[in-house]
């Protein structure tokens, strides 16, 4: 690896993006955990390490401690759901492997939930791969 992005990484940070997008265009107060990870894909197998390929990524609200309830994942939301309510500060972390088969993105945004949607809080932009800069 020479350092820079191949084609397989861009694609992957390209659709890491594209989910944790459609997500964030979702919170807002009274929305429940389920309909924001429903733009996720879904697992390939629920067996513990198998076909980790496409995962749920788990979402750490911002507390205590590192994963606090309600955590916002297709494992637990969809038979679980909790309502979003305005002030909750929490992240969002979405995970994608890339077509290369060792390769992958993950890219997280922290959001606070105002009356009107969410507002990212997250200092360092991640709109791009940083490494993606064509040489």
């Amino acid at each position: 690896m020479s350092g820079r992005a191949t084609p397989a990484h861009r694609n992957a940070y390209k659709r890491c993006r594209e989910w944790l997008d459609a997500s964030i265009a979702l919170i807002k107060p009274g929305v429940s955990t389920d309909k924001v990870c429903s733009v996720w894909p879904k697992r390939r197998s629920s067996a513990p390490g198998r076909d980790e390929r496409i995962r749920p990524a788990v979402r750490p609200w911002l507390g205590l401690a590192l994963h606090e309830r309600p955590i916002i994942s297709r494992v637990v939301s969809v038979d679980h759901p909790t309502e979003i309510k305005e002030g909750m500060v929490f992240a969002l972390e979405t995970y994608c492997p890339a077509t290369d088969g060792y390769s992958a993105a993950r890219i997280e945004e922290e959001v606070v939930v105002t009356d009107k949607g969410c507002r990212v809080i997250t200092l360092f932009p991640a709109e791009e791969l940083p490494i993606a800069a064509k040489y």
